[in-house]
């Protein structure tokens, strides 16, 4: 094994990266979380602006990614076919298989249009065993579903990923359903497979891990041309099960369903989920991993995506050094060519040249190296997602290397927690206690560590230079500063980005507990009015600003006043600000006792909840009356383990 993939600090020693990105503490991100409680950050990196300039409001272009530049290129004639091609399929009367793909069309389970490029074009496991061993010179092995089910039960189907399949919802209907999507029968036109990947856990790399109870169904090409990985999760064993049984229970597999559709709705990149369905059997869990297991109702949910791959599905082959390499270029041609097409054919364009800023002055040139391209453009879009989950309080859990998508989605809904009572500290994994590697506030850390890892698997490949390495991780922290300062202006409702103000407040809600969701939403009633009496500017947080002193009143006063005297430089009324403010301020997140509540009721067979909590996380910037109460505070059971925080068995 490559010993640059082995431990945590070995990214910069096999880089020799500047003194400017390995700074113990991160100057960069320190003034968005500015708390004694938050622990020093592992990871810094290099500033590419001055810090002026990062106080003034990001610019739509400054906002805009390096990725627009590169779609943006000139394809030659050859692609050009192939997007005529895709438009004469979007629009015309069948494919190549001859099947009728015209928008609107709905189909039933036997007609969808199959394309398995994955199994197609990579290498695969010669075996389709499902003994437990190291897996060789191989991306996947062909595996079938194998849980044992009696009398599944569709639990709640998603109307909307539905419709990106073109599948008719008549289908949900269907007898023969819960058979079909638990794994007991198979699906016609169907290839089954089990990724094999590796991955860095908890900072030490882990070596292969694999889907361990994922089972991909198969690709499918929509009427757009879109391509959808279709995939059980707790379909039974693999070989890259280990120890493990395969299987999942229904309260891990409601909180991924759930947690999927809310994620989509709110605005950010996820997997999605087709539908959930009970096994009839049960599963034994140790929950807490106290030795104190017990049996659990099964369930099996099925994933969608464009794509499962994750930096884990590249590092497994690096790690293993020699011929594998190969395998690391092919499977990076497959993804570039499958998922980002518009980096395969570039011509040369200043616009996506940058100077290194070192005193060599070298050029990273993008165009004359398609992997750095798509190196740059996974990193931004990592940023970019991880801007985002900030700016909604969301917090992963277990941001291993395994569990990062290669294209920017949020994937592997564990112990996911959105933040109740603010704190920068709050992890939701008990696994993470003691040292808070994934924290709240050590996302944009340790994601920026993980692509750090996933540079090093393509450096070792030689399929970019260490300077384009180095910029790579550059690209990541300028594109998550411009998001994350855009997303919070944007929540505040002010006309430029603010950095002291923001600042003030994120302390105010630390020392306060204040409740995130609720807060955000409330402050969109506070008027641009200088002359409202003191004593009456908390009146529109009052229901966010339970039981403060008089100290901390004044210090939220204070706060409140600088707060409109930045408003008043706006040029919006009150009204047209709200109606912003709460068109990014969501009403509704997913939190952990909600989920608690509907697994509770489900796990007596009473699915209604479920399906209650899906229709509302559809709409979660809306009023939705008659539904405020799932906007309440969390009540005291919602804090005891198990609820708030959970392990990663599932």
């Amino acid at each position: 094994m490559l010993s640059h993939i082995s431990a945590c600090s070995s990214t910069t020693a096999f880089f020799n990266l500047r003194s400017s990105l390995c700074l113990t503490s991160s100057k960069r991100f320190n003034h968005l979380f500015p708390f004694k409680s938050q622990p020093r950050p592992r990871f810094s990196f290099l500033p590419s602006r001055s810090s002026s300039s990062m106080d003034s409001p990001p610019s739509i272009a400054a906002v805009d990614s390096i990725s627009d530049d590169l779609r943006n290129q000139t394809l030659n004639s050859s692609n050009e076919a192939d997007v005529s091609n895709s438009s004469e399929t979007n629009n015309g009367s069948s494919d190549i298989n001859g099947k009728n793909l015209n928008k609107g069309l709905k189909l039933t389970l036997e007609d969808l249009n199959w394309d398995h490029s994955f199994v197609r074009e990579l290498p695969g496991d010669p075996r389709t065993d499902i003994i437990p061993r190291e897996v060789l010179h191989s991306c996947y092995t062909k595996v079938s579903p194998s849980a044992e089910v009696e009398n599944p039960q569709l639990v709640c189907w998603s109307e909307s990923v539905a419709e990106l399949l073109d599948l008719d919802p008549k289908e949900f209907e269907r007898s023969d359903f819960p058979l079909i999507f638990s794994g007991a029968s198979p699906l016609v036109g169907g290839v089954s497979y089990a990724q094999c990947y590796g991955g860095h856990q908890f900072g030490m790399w882990a070596g292969q891990l694999g889907d361990g109870r994922a089972i991909t169904l198969g690709e499918l090409l929509n009427s757009k041309s879109e391509r959808w990985e279709l995939q059980l999760k707790g379909a039974g064993k693999t070989p890259y099960s280990r120890f493990a049984d395969g299987l999942a229970v229904l309260r891990s597999s409601i909180r991924e369903f759930l947690c999927s559709e809310a994620m989509h709705f709110l605005g950010i990149p996820t997997t999605r989920a087709l539908c959930l369905v009970t096994t009839g059997k049960y599963v034994v869990r140790d929950m807490f991993y106290d030795g104190n297991p017990k049996e659990e109702p099964g369930a099996i949910v099925c994933r969608v995506a464009p794509s499962f791959l994750r930096f884990g599905s590249y590092q497994i082959h690096a790690s293993r050094a020699n011929e594998n390499l190969d395998i690391v270029r092919t499977l990076a041609d497959y993804t570039i060519r499958h998922h980002y097409p518009h980096l395969e054919h570039m011509e040369k364009s200043e616009s996506v040249s940058f100077s290194t800023g070192e005193e060599d002055n070298e050029v990273v040139d993008l165009t004359s190296n398609k992997y750095a391209a798509w190196a740059v453009e996974v990193s931004e879009r990592t940023a970019s997602l991880v801007a985002k989950w900030q700016g909604v309080g969301f917090t992963h859990g277990v941001l291993n290397t395994d569990n990062m998508s290669v294209l920017g989605l949020t994937i592997d809904y564990g112990p996911f927690g959105f933040l109740d009572a603010f704190d920068p500290s709050y992890t939701p994994n008990t696994t993470d206690l003691p040292g808070r590697r994934y924290c709240f506030a050590n996302q944009p850390d340790v994601c920026l560590w993980n692509i750090a890892q996933f540079t090093t698997t393509l450096s070792a490949a030689k399929l970019i230079s260490e300077k384009e390495a180095n910029y790579v991780m550059e690209r990541y922290g300028t594109k998550f500063m411009d998001d994350y300062q855009y997303i919070m202006t944007q929540k505040l409702g002010l006309p430029k980005y603010n950095k002291q103000l923001l600042s003030k407040l994120l302390n105010n809600m630390a020392v306060d507990k204040v409740d995130y969701t609720n807060f955000f939403r409330l402050l969109s009633n506070i008027k641009a009015d200088p002359t409202i009496p003191e004593d009456e500017l908390l009146v529109p947080l009052k229901a966010a600003l339970l039981d403060i002193g008089k100290e901390r009143k004044e210090a939220w006063t204070s706060w409140v006043q600088s707060y409109i005297q930045e408003l008043s430089t706006g040029d919006i009324s009150d009204e047209q600000r709200k109606a912003s403010m709460d068109s990014v301020n969501p009403k509704y997140v997913l939190r952990n006792y909600l989920c608690q509540s509907a697994i509770d009721a489900a796990e007596m067979g009473d699915f209604e909840e479920v399906r209650r909590l899906l229709k509302l996380i559809e709409r979660p910037f809306d009023e939705q009356p008659g539904m405020e109460k799932y906007a309440r505070l969390p009540p005291a059971w919602a804090y005891r383990p198990g609820v708030c925080m959970l392990s990663c068995s599932s």
